[in-house]
């Protein structure tokens, strides 16, 4: 279980509002349409679905039920089209892997499934986050080995990695913002590590993959504990979408530079 460094004074936030969090679902998998959208519908609540337009076989049908989820206020964001990670995954046997690419083929990726997006998702359009795949933010190997983050950074507000800590929104670096994995964590664990972001005033990213079923599942039980909680406890934890979360940090920053000089 994660400990929360709960020392980051309140004051950020809207009022009465003392910790925010994003619940983010990555891969576009059946069981975030059967099982995590009505958990989070029935407790009023907006995600963001990191989606790989076309890379998968079941894209075409599913096409309908993502542009619904949209419709109603869930924010569906790029994932890349070709969902590139570190060849050590061997998820492919072409060579496609970070290690093997340039700049120019991430470029590639990231735009083919914003393309595909916004004419999918025209509501959106030009305005959702970025999530790395695999949590990876690289290309090459060795001496030739380079980030690509300044090319999100060219293209998106925020973009969503991994990491240990949840985020202090005076300071983190919203073109890799930090977010806790799960997989087999019970409700009850993530509801205290909602607590803890909530005591300090900071902005927790949650990242899930399958939900009772798929890769790397919790179960749906969780899932809805979870929601549930956060249902009840809107007026001082504020849960929202990734891109709404980033927009609200970046005026709040630019308000309070203002207001120091």
């Amino acid at each position: 279980m994660l400990k929360v460094d709960t020392s980051v004074p309140n004051g950020f936030w809207p009022q009465d509002i003392t910790g925010v969090v994003s619940l983010t679902f990555d891969d576009g998998l059946q069981t975030q349409l059967d099982n995590a959208l009505p958990c989070l519908d029935d407790n009023g609540l907006k995600g963001t679905f990191y989606l790989n337009p076309g890379l998968d076989e079941s894209w075409d049908q599913l096409i309908p039920y993502w542009q619904e989820a949209s419709h109603d206020g869930h924010e569906i964001g790029n994932h890349t089209s070709q969902h590139p990670c570190a060849c050590n995954f061997g998820f492919r046997s072409d060579g496609y892997c970070l290690e093997k690419l340039a700049l120019s083929d991430i470029e590639k990726t990231i735009d083919e499934a914003e393309e595909s997006l916004n004419g999918l998702f025209p509501e959106q359009a030009g305005v959702r986050s970025f999530c790395y795949p695999c949590y990876e933010s690289y290309v090459g190997a060795g001496a030739h080995r380079q980030s690509y983050v300044p090319l999100v950074a060219r293209r998106f507000k925020v973009a969503r990695g991994h990491g240990f800590r949840p985020n202090r929104p005076q300071m983190t670096e919203l073109t890799y913002v930090q977010s806790w994995a799960v997989g087999d964590t019970s409700g009850e664990e993530m509801i205290s590590y909602v607590r803890e972001i909530a005591e300090g005033g900071l902005w927790g990213v949650i990242c899930v993959h399958g939900v009772g079923g798929e890769h790397r599942p919790i179960e749906t039980h969780a899932l809805q504990e979870l929601a549930r909680f956060l249902g009840q406890n809107r007026q001082r934890i504020w849960t929202d979408t990734m891109i709404n979360i980033a927009e609200y940090i970046l005026e709040r920053r630019r308000a309070m530079a203002s207001e120091s000089r």
